[in-house]
């Protein structure tokens, strides 16, 4: 008698991680469309699709920890997508738009941001942190890939945008390019809040602010974007010293507790 089996893609006790991997790839396709549009001229669906894949970008790790489907494979496939998506395609948008106006230098920025980019997320994937610091998940090691992905293009945004002001943004696009490379690869503590704990009774406002962002990314997505660029770039000076303050309240800690194990 002939056994009925089934052809299965995995196993049935790994099909959670599927959706992950499938968010991850759908950031990387997000991620190389950007490029094709830029190349078209269509800067606005470009930037769009970027903003689309650092949404994916910030689902997958979340919904691979919910459904309990994390795994090496969907590490290593993330960090490849986000170098695609973050590190090479908005400095792409960019050469497009501007920095090919440059010639050599402007490859050469092109060059070097996406260097730092892999730079950073290789970086990412070696950090360790210790059990007894585990405040520090709520901390990036400088500006994670996606951020500085949205961030570069902030130029470019602000053309796009309804905002009219008497300023050459074009010829700030070089050195706040370099600016954003270097912060990639830089030790400056900037807010995570991977772990951070939200009470029951913040959770109506959470949830009614994620409403009203998503409505003025729907009516005002450009002008948006500029503001939460402006509020993240704000920020890195306040997440510094918040860490700063955190990291020597947990040196003391643990220097009273060795004191104490001495007595």
């Amino acid at each position: 008698m002939e056994k009925n089996t089934k052809f299965k893609l995995v196993s049935s006790k790994k099909t959670r991680y599927l959706l992950p991997n499938i968010l991850t790839l759908g950031g990387v396709c997000l991620g190389i469309s950007s490029i094709k549009f830029s190349i078209d001229g269509n800067y606005s669906l470009a930037v769009i699709f970027i903003l689309f894949a650092a949404i994916l970008d910030a689902l997958d790790g979340r919904v691979a920890r919910l459904i309990k489907g994390t795994s090496d494979f969907g590490k290593e496939l993330d960090s490849l997508t986000d170098f695609v998506s973050f590190g090479i395609a908005p400095v792409f948008i960019l050469y497009f738009w501007d920095l090919n106006n440059y010639g050599r230098l402007g490859w050469a920025i092109t060059l070097i941001y996406s260097v730092c980019c892999v730079l950073r997320l290789a970086r990412f994937n070696l950090t360790k942190i210790n059990e007894n610091q585990l405040w520090k998940n709520n901390f990036f090691e400088g500006v994670p890939s996606p951020a500085g992905g949205l961030l570069i293009l902030m130029p470019l945004i602000f053309e796009l945008s309804s905002i009219e002001l008497n300023i050459n943004i074009k010829s700030v696009v070089p050195y706040f390019t370099i600016l954003i490379a270097f912060l990639l690869v830089s030790k400056t503590p900037t807010l995570s809040l991977k772990k951070i704990s939200i009470s029951s009774g913040t959770t109506v406002f959470i949830l009614l602010g994620t409403g009203l962002i998503f409505i003025s990314l729907l009516f005002y997505t450009f002008e948006t974007l500029l503001i939460f660029g402006f509020l993240y770039l704000f920020s890195i000076p306040i997440s510094f010293f918040v860490y700063k303050k955190q990291n020597k309240k947990d040196n003391l800690e643990t220097s009273e507790d060795e004191h104490e194990d001495v007595l």
